[in-house]
């Protein structure tokens, strides 16, 4: 059978897998670390594409590839095609300001939120590009003044593989469209209007494919090793969410629970969502359903944070954790280190309540950070919830849900019984099912097995989400600098 290739995209890295495309089997992998930052040249995504491509042993015997990548970048390029400046990443907050402003000018409180609701399915906030349009266009005017066309991390890299052969040629999917907040997951359509609201003047945006449509081919010199005789069709690919979505396998009544750079939580769905309190995001998943989503800034990081303050490794911090009671005692961290985004305090700052002689030990900070981490993803959870999920079943993924700690505490916070698929780059696996369907054609993606899922259950532990409640209602917002 043939092969096919999934890249991830992601803030940290970029992953390439190998998979045979009737069955999933692993063949192959590689990888290359990204720049730390919230603004990152594109031309470094390139070069490490270029590098885990290499080191997966090249992709002159695929039969197709797709890209995933992280949510909401923007990539400005110029009549030429070229970028115009560092894109802004999904964790830049400093369009904050311009989020605000957008959702005011469509009305006071409630309405202005209700009006970008269900004209997009999302509330803006710093993450989503048309804010950051709005802050290019009134603190970089002149590099906006260069702008003629904008595209997403996956769309640019999907460009690029196919020979970046005009701004026509941008290609983008309706998951990554759905996080740019001029698109509307209910119609299926750019909002024109919104995107001049936000930048003063139309831009080129990137056609909107369908789940299986093909984006281009792969261009014969882009890559190292070559590329096969006959051409290799590209996929559309996906934001980074829909990707880990497709690559688990997550269908209608699952909530995946996603514990990487950023935290998130969200279904599968067969109605778009709408949330005017904007805390769901109503995006749009692979296979043409939708993925009501809720993401916060701060997951993973909170564990590395934590172990570095306490000068352990991430499986010491875990044995630490899991030494110290459940609710540690009283202790309780508010994990908003990067500010957060849900909720929406971008200038929040992380706290420490109940500090006491007894609770004054690593330990007990090793579960009160675990825990904090936890009660920010299950409070999206009953956002979903909220918004009429279906929980029938909870799969946790991402690097953090590698830790011991996590995986045995998160059914005391989540209050049901967790499921952990093996460790593996679902975004990258995600994008792989993807260029497997483009291969194979058919009605749907090809049906992968996803063996080795382990259950984690423990009875529910309601009081430290109610202490968590507590701690989070007094965090404070930085000083301005």
């Amino acid at each position: 059978m043939p092969l096919v290739a999934g890249v991830d995209s992601s803030t940290q890295s970029c992953k390439v897998v190998v998979r045979d495309a009737a069955t999933g089997e692993l063949v192959r992998q590689g990888r290359a670390p990204h720049p730390d930052g919230t603004e990152v040249d594109p031309a470094a995504w390139w070069q490490a594409l270029g590098t885990a491509a290499e080191a997966a042993g090249g992709l002159a015997d695929v039969a197709a590839v797709a890209v995933a990548g992280q949510q909401h970048g923007m990539v400005c390029l110029d009549e030429a095609g070229e970028v115009v400046r560092p894109a802004l990443l999904w964790n830049d907050t400093r369009s904050a300001g311009a989020a605000a402003d957008l959702v005011a000018e469509a009305g006071a409180g409630e309405t202005g939120r209700r009006f970008w609701a269900e004209a997009t399915g999302s509330v803006p906030v710093a993450s989503f590009t048309v804010t950051k349009l709005r802050w290019l266009a009134r603190h970089e005017p002149a590099a906006a003044a260069r702008v003629a066309a904008v595209c997403l991390p996956h769309d640019w890299l999907t460009w690029r593989l196919g020979g970046a052969a005009g701004l026509a040629a941008l290609r983008t999917d309706r998951s990554d469209a759905s996080g740019t907040g001029y698109w509307s997951t209910a119609t299926g359509q750019y909002r024109p209007d919104l995107l001049e609201q936000a930048f003063g003047r139309q831009l080129e945006l990137p056609v909107v494919l369908g789940p299986a449509d093909v984006a281009g081919t792969l261009a014969d010199t882009v890559l190292p090793g070559g590329t096969p005789p006959g051409g290799v069709p590209l996929g559309p690919g996906a934001g980074d969410n829909a990707a880990a979505g497709l690559g688990v396998g997550a269908r209608p009544g699952d909530v995946v629970v996603s514990i990487g750079t950023s935290g998130t939580v969200f279904s599968v769905a067969d109605t778009p969502a709408a949330d005017p309190e904007g805390t769901v995001a109503g995006f749009a998943d692979c296979t043409g359903r939708f993925l009501p989503l809720v993401c916060t800034l701060n997951a993973a990081r909170v564990l590395d944070a934590a172990a570095g303050l306490l000068r352990v490794t991430l499986d010491e911090l875990a044995d630490l954790a899991l030494a110290a009671p459940p609710g540690a005692d009283g202790l309780v961290m508010v994990p908003y280190l990067e500010g957060e985004r849900t909720p929406n305090r971008p200038d929040a700052t992380g706290a420490v309540h109940g500090l006491t002689l007894r609770t004054a030990t690593p330990a007990h900070l090793a579960r009160a950070a675990v825990e904090g981490m936890l009660c920010a993803l299950a409070d999206g959870l009953d956002a979903l919830r909220a918004q009429g999920a279906r929980v029938e079943r909870v799969l946790l993924v991402g690097g953090g849900a590698r830790s011991a700690a996590v995986r045995r505490i998160a059914p005391q916070v989540f209050g049901c019984p967790v499921v952990v698929p093996p460790p593996g780059e679902y975004v990258a696996d995600g994008a792989a099912r993807q260029a497997a369907w483009v291969a194979l054609g058919g009605a749907a993606a090809p049906d992968w097995p996803l063996a080795g899922t382990e259950e984690y259950a423990a009875d529910p532990v309601p009081a430290i989400r109610d202490r968590y409640a507590d701690a989070r209602e007094q965090v404070v917002d930085r000083l301005p600098s």
